[in-house]
């Protein structure tokens, strides 16, 4: 297996940069994190490098396991809670996360809020996670199509995140996959894949001839897209998987 990635993290047109991406390798596992914090004033930056910390941390320490993927999230969760007590700040420190784990056999992927893990296989889309917001619910009740939560006024509603306190886990962990050559993957906070469409992305993984070619292709179309708004912060990982 030969595992090639691109991270990018941006703060758009916004002072600060609450996004936060990570990654490490260790031998032949892979752990990536991507968060996109939520409070401003610095809180969200804070938020969004704590839950990726967390991820990182424990794959250090355990490596790819069964665990890891619900540990990260509920250690992450905790952590978040008890920042929230300290400051007397329960409004502030949220946080959505994605995180991918690959190692030579399985991959395995969590999400919670909108920042959103794309997979595709043989250059073609197969899924992307779906969004823990308003407008995802109006998708799934047939109300509004997936194209169109892009634009939607209440597309910034979450209805999950990290640093929510819950009933019950919030966060979603899909079934592992097989690890296989043509995979690919994209993770990506909300700044970054509501300015460029799926069939975008798709066509610059068709012409990209490395990973770092199709995160540059995608990225110059988020800019010009984002280039009469007021940009969000905007970050993203990519990751091929190819024969050795």
């Amino acid at each position: 297996m030969q595992l090639t990635y691109h991270l990018l993290s941006e703060k758009g047109n916004r002072k600060n940069n609450e996004d936060r991406v990570g990654s490490y390798k260790r031998g032949d596992e892979f752990c990536f994190a991507l968060a996109d914090g939520l409070g401003g004033h610095e809180k969200g930056e804070v938020a969004s490098t704590t839950v990726v910390d967390t991820c990182i941390d424990l794959f250090k320490e355990e490596g790819f396991s069964e665990f890891v993927m619900r540990d990260a999230f509920e250690i992450g969760q905790e952590r978040l809670l008890n920042l929230q007590a300290k400051n007397r700040m329960p409004d502030d420190f949220k946080s959505t996360l994605v995180l991918l784990c690959i190692n030579e056999t399985m991959i395995n992927w969590g999400h919670i809020g909108d920042s959103r893990l794309y997979y595709f296989k043989n250059k073609k889309k197969v899924l992307h996670t779906l969004d823990h917001s308003v407008p995802q619910v109006l998708v799934n009740i047939g109300e509004i199509q997936d194209s169109d939560i892009r634009n939607h006024p209440d597309r910034n509603h979450l209805l999950s995140a990290m640093g929510i306190e819950w009933q019950r886990p919030r966060y979603e962990i899909a079934e592992p996959i097989i690890t296989e050559p043509g995979t690919a993957f994209l993770m990506a906070s909300d700044g970054f894949w509501e300015l460029i469409s799926d069939e975008e992305m798709v066509k610059c993984l068709k012409k990209a001839n490395d990973v770092h070619q199709w995160m540059t292709s995608m990225e110059k179309i988020v800019k010009k897209t984002g280039e009469d708004r007021n940009m969000d912060n905007y970050s993203a990982i990519g990751i091929w998987i190819e024969k050795d």
